[in-house]
């Protein structure tokens, strides 16, 4: 609740104005006389009620409900932008929607959550908990920004994710700071960046910031980078061991995710039974039946079947899929990997 130093005139004409009240009734609701609360609407700043008046003051602040509270504040300060408790409230279950609406990869929605909330607060005039909603909240636009494929310049992931690193590094909050190192290893594969992303999702690999879960998931992901550049046989091997650890953590969807990499790893080292074997696994064992997610199943199984001349049209007609549902959600990064794909494969 905002407080009053000093009030003079202008403070108590904003406090009748933020309570909706007359004149009449705000000298009633006081106790004082009507020529008083006339007295401070007229003079403003030039006079200061008496010091036991000053008291009556500060307790109809301190009783007045918060919608009120919130209006005197907007009234004396209205370049302040800093959140009140109910806002926070609010900001936390924009955010948890706002993750929903990524995994469905509703992104319009998504952002408009998340905007409504930055768009209005400068991070310089919130508290710590502000500070950190913001954080959160420019991570889920780097993570949607990521999904569209917008992952480096001013309007993208690497940008969002860099500037909440910073918030998060000022609140000290490590678990927080290596999530995001994580994410922008991400944006660095993404970007073709695969020796450099490697060696990142290593480092993160042993990270004791991290949670078990997400050091496995960089394990996983160091391979999978490897694999792209043509490390198949290590690659395989390492991915095997990554996939025992999700089942050890009692993670379904991770060791799913984990099979689709290991399929494609297999795929480029040449052994076709094997890459059909774990994307049967991939494809029928995932929980989470997001727009996303079915296009990276698609777009390996169509990739794996276009390996052998034998299934080649399938291969096409599971990638044509894929790209219907890339196109209606936006998911511009899946779309460039597919045509990269149908390329090869015309090579």
């Amino acid at each position: 609740m905002v407080s009053v130093q000093q009030w003079t005139g202008r403070e108590a004409s904003a406090l009748r104005a933020a309570l909706r009240m007359s004149t009449r009734a705000f000298a009633e609701h006081l106790g004082v006389a009507l020529r008083t609360v006339a007295k401070w609407e007229s003079l403003g700043t030039e006079t200061q009620p008496r010091p036991d008046t000053q008291a009556i003051l500060d307790t109809a602040l301190a009783r007045a409900d918060s919608a009120a509270q919130a209006r005197f504040e907007a009234t004396l300060f209205p370049e302040r932008k800093s959140a009140r408790p109910a806002d926070y409230e609010t900001w936390t279950e924009d955010i948890e929607r706002a993750v929903v609406c990524i995994s469905r990869q509703d992104f319009p929605f998504a952002s408009t959550l998340l905007n409504r909330w930055m768009g209005s607060r400068a991070p310089q005039q919130l508290d710590d908990k502000g500070l950190y909603l913001y954080g959160r909240s420019l991570v889920l636009l780097g993570d949607l920004q990521r999904d569209q494929g917008a992952i480096l310049g001013p309007l993208s992931a690497r940008h969002s994710y860099l500037t909440a690193h910073g918030m998060f590094t000022e609140l000290d909050i490590p678990r927080r700071v290596a999530q995001i190192e994580l994410s922008l290893a991400v944006v660095q594969e993404m970007s073709g960046e695969l020796e450099s992303s490697a060696r990142h999702y290593e480092l993160l690999a042993g990270d004791q910031r991290l949670s078990p879960r997400d050091r496995a998931k960089a394990r996983l992901w160091v391979v999978t980078a490897l694999s792209k550049e043509g490390h198949n046989e290590y690659a395989t091997n390492a991915m095997t061991a990554a996939t025992r650890a999700f089942e050890d953590l009692g993670e379904p969807e991770d060791w799913s995710v984990a099979h689709q990499k290991l399929a494609l790893a297999h795929r480029g080292a040449g052994d076709l039974k094997q890459a059909l074997h774990c994307i049967d696994i991939a494809r029928t064992t995932g929980t989470v039946d997001s727009p996303m997610q079915r296009v990276r199943l698609d777009t390996a199984y169509g990739h794996i079947l276009l390996s052998d001349a034998a299934t080649r049209n399938d291969g096409l007609f599971v990638l044509d899929q894929a790209v219907q549902v890339a196109r209606q959600y936006g998911l511009s990064h899946q779309l460039r990997s597919i045509e990269g794909i149908r390329k090869g494969q015309q090579g």
